[in-house]
């Protein structure tokens, strides 16, 4: 049976049978990854723009992080928080100096960080705050989307992430995205603990706010004795042309959520950082992970940060963000298969219009048969996120890519 189809068909067939049905992807099967290139299962060459979702924002298999990873893996990979480990000390001093907090609570995937910080906003309302016991309410941005679990489905207005799941979480409320009036009504509320923002929404299709919009959220914070939560595990770590989305209105967040590319996309770390108000009121016993903080995270989260600054991906990004909206834009003028082109840095989409019954579905498939990976969401929109550190010439290659399927789809 094997021999009758492609490596390719028989591995997605595998998938298929016994793998849950929980996700769509593109039928390519990826086999190899080398900074901004995959390889399938048949030896085909890819560009990768998607990047995991901004989790290899360095580049595939990064040989400073591959070599980190290695090293504290024929050391000592994990011991559990129940006894001190020689590089946690190290990494939570490093992170903490690097983005300026007292306090980082180490974690392992995105939505764990988030599920973190509304812990430790809702003990900070009842132990600092003085909110009644029980009363606290999260407030949030539609649109939102920062992973799948009960409480993240629970903040989200997206049927597809919450139907047939119930019932949800209590003490949630939802305001409009980039709209500081209705934020300010819904925090007046002394009972509030928290506002939760991704400063750009990635999942809703790289929306990006009003100019102003952040230091207006963060004056309100400050105004309402509320903490403002960045969700900046996919619009963080240089994606957006600044180490964060945040830094554009240089404001600073009370919590800040990382993950994805903290580990340059080779095993799942998060982190969540305040200050120590914030963070002392969780004591031993109350919240924690198995994985949280183990030496082999710490190890590669260190030189996934250093990687960043030494190769100064921040800048990349801006630069080659502000090329690839003008191209994309010029593209717009040509075609009316794209309606919208909007991002920041290497964050960026562009909505497409249906044609012959034909989605934005249909164009990425096209685009993955010329060459280039990348995934629709909400049926119309194509993210574009490639790794950070992809040069202008390759990213004009990917263009000529984009370009070409654009203009001859049918």
């Amino acid at each position: 049976m094997i021999d009758e189809m492609t490596k390719s068909a028989h591995l997605i067939e595998l998938e298929d049978c016994y793998g849950a049905h929980n996700y769509h992807p593109i039928p390519v099967v990826i086999e190899k990854g080398e900074g901004v290139f995959v390889w399938d299962v048949e030896g085909k060459k890819y560009y990768d723009f998607l990047a995991a979702y901004s989790a290899v924002n360095q580049g595939h298999c990064h040989p400073r992080i591959i070599k980190a990873l290695t090293l504290q893996a024929q050391k000592l990979t994990l011991t559990s928080r129940a006894f001190y480990n020689s590089v946690l000390g190290e990494y939570e001093k490093y992170i903490c100096n690097y983005f300026g907090y007292d306090k980082v609570l180490p974690m392992n995937t995105g939505v764990e960080g988030g599920e973190t910080a509304l812990k430790l906003a809702r003990r900070w309302a009842y132990d600092v705050k003085g909110v009644k016991e029980n009363c606290a309410k999260m407030v949030f941005a539609r649109g939102n989307f920062w992973g799948r679990t009960l409480a993240a489905i629970s903040a989200s207005n997206d049927p597809s992430s919450f139907s047939g799941f119930g019932p949800f979480l209590p003490g949630y409320e939802l305001v409009d995205y980039n709209d500081l009036q209705a934020l300010e009504e819904a925090i007046k509320d002394p009972n509030t603990a928290a506002f939760m923002v991704e400063p750009i929404q990635g999942e809703a299709g790289v929306v990006v706010p009003d100019e102003g919009y952040l230091k207006g959220v963060r004056a309100l914070c400050s105004k309402y004795n509320v903490l403002f939560i960045a969700d900046e595990v996919q619009t963080g770590l240089c994606r957006t042309g600044k180490m964060l989305a945040c830094d554009h209105e240089e404001v600073k967040p009370d919590i800040l959520v990382l993950g994805k590319a903290l580990s340059g996309g080779t095993i799942p770390v998060s982190a969540v950082l305040c200050s120590n108000e914030i963070m002392l009121t969780i004591k031993p016993g109350e919240h924690g992970s198995t994985y949280g903080g183990n030496p082999l995270a710490c190890a590669v989260a260190m030189e996934a940060l250093q990687v960043l600054k030494d190769e100064k991906m921040a800048e990349n990004s801006e630069h080659l963000g502000k090329l690839f909206r003008q191209e994309m834009n010029k593209l717009k003028q040509e075609s009316n298969l794209i309606t919208t082109v909007r991002g920041k840095g290497l964050f960026n989409a562009i909505v497409i219009q249906e044609r012959n019954g034909k989605t934005a579905w249909d164009v990425c498939v096209k685009f993955a048969e010329h060459g280039l990976l990348a995934k629709p969401t909400h049926g119309d929109i194509i993210r574009f996120a490639p790794p950070l550190m992809i040069t202008e010439v390759q990213l004009m290659d990917c263009v000529h890519i984009i370009r070409e399927v654009i203009l001859n789809f049918n």
